[in-house]
């Protein structure tokens, strides 16, 4: 089906509230965590960065930081303009730019994927870890996961705007995500809904299956490990990763695996919240308060620079 009389060119987010008090409210709250967000991974890539403690592999992949920012770029800021704003309207081209939490989504399960290979090279292999991960791998690593989802991300992107939308436009989410624009299609969409979901069987579980074999093997190098304090040391190597990975893939799941017969629209809206906005401001806070080192970095950096400061007055 086309639409030859109307075109929707713009759409309608009801975000979470039309109470004005309870809007002025949300916009504080997540104001403050969105500032904590970017604080939180902007201090992570400079201290893994500037620091030459963290000049190893294991620490150059923190640097999922940066796709943090981008992640939440794509969709905060217009659901913090929407708080304040009387007319929540979206154009059917920063719709479509929003779907670029795909790319940023996808690349990250990759990426989490890539850091459980390397825990696993770092508790199996500790003596050859610097040869087996070195710089040019970590990059052509990084490098993959990135480039691995631009299909999916175009893929996703082309289809939503190829698809007609001729009536209804209002949206009930406060971002442009999938299952709530789709409701508002005026043609069978079920060719979409597949490739969705094999797009999100090859982007969200092949990552995490291979996450699960890598911490297979990981437990099963630590069980064999005759020494307390080595078992220890590697749990606090994959302590932080896996508490990053529970969060990140538990509410995507949520959200993109549950039957849609159990999804309210105020339930899905709170799952996607957790992984988009939550689950990225708890990123670097765990990272940092759960390692050691990133901790005597982050003391070491700023100490250092506070130094400086004093030297020059």
């Amino acid at each position: 089906m086309t639409c030859e009389n109307h075109t929707v060119t713009e759409f309608i987010l009801l975000g979470f509230t039309n109470n004005p008090e309870m809007q002025v409210s949300l916009f504080i709250l997540f104001l403050i965590i969105y500032t904590v967000t970017l604080l939180g991974n902007f201090l992570i890539i400079t201290v893994t960065s500037v620091a030459p403690a963290l000049q190893t592999p294991m620490y150059f992949f923190l640097n999922l930081s940066l796709l943090e920012v981008c992640f939440t770029l794509v969709m905060v800021p217009k659901m913090l303009v929407d708080l304040v704003s009387p007319r929540k309207i979206i154009s059917f081209v920063g719709c479509g730019i929003q779907y670029f939490f795909f790319f940023f989504g996808s690349s990250e399960c990759f990426l989490q994927s890539m850091m459980a290979y390397d825990r696993l090279v770092a508790i199996g292999n500790p003596l050859r870890y610097s040869v087996r991960m070195n710089k040019s791998l970590c990059l052509w690593m990084a490098l993959g996961s990135w480039m691995s989802s631009v299909p999916v991300s175009m893929l996703q992107t082309a289809w939503f705007m190829a698809l007609p939308f001729c009536g209804p436009n209002t949206i009930d989410h406060f971002f442009c995500d999938g299952p709530p624009v789709l409701k508002l299609v005026t043609q069978d969409t079920t060719m979409y809904e597949m490739q969705a979901l094999a797009s999100t069987l090859l982007f969200i579980m092949f990552p995490f299956s291979l996450i699960l074999v890598s911490y297979t093997h990981i437990i099963i190098t630590i069980l064999r490990m005759s020494s307390t304090t080595g078992r220890q040391k590697a749990f606090s190597i994959c302590s932080s990763h896996l508490t990053v990975v529970s969060l990140f893939y538990g509410t995507a799941s949520l959200t993109y695996l549950r039957p849609k017969s159990n999804q309210s629209p105020e339930s899905k809206k709170l799952v996607s919240l957790s992984y988009t906005v939550i689950t990225s401001m708890l990123i670097p806070i765990i990272y940092s308060l759960r390692n050691n080192e990133v901790k005597g970095a982050v003391r070491r950096t700023f100490t250092r620079k506070v130094l400086q400061k004093l030297n020059v007055f």
